[in-house]
């Protein structure tokens, strides 16, 4: 996938892990889609460390959403931890 693909993608995961995952989050739509996309790439790394499959076969590819939406979630979870110390 190239890195527009990925943005896109990116962009949604982060749209989805917020929906799933409500509530109030400094830094708006802007720290969404950030974390989003590193969720993308997290979630894909992760797929292949732990599970070693190529979870990012294509766009279209279910693994591809669901890895890009769980690596989202931990971030998502990871940040509002961090947010709310300071």
């Amino acid at each position: 996938m190239g890195i527009i693909a990925w943005i896109l993608l990116g962009l949604l995961a982060g749209i989805i892990a917020k929906m799933l995952m409500p509530g109030k989050d400094p830094g708006g739509i802007i720290v969404t889609t950030l974390i989003g996309i590193a969720g993308g790439l997290l979630g894909g790394w992760l797929g292949k460390v732990i599970f070693d499959v190529d979870s990012i076969d294509g766009f279209f590819d279910l693994s591809t959403w669901i890895a890009a939406v769980v690596g989202a979630l931990i971030l998502l979870v990871v940040y509002r931890l961090f947010a709310r110390r300071r």
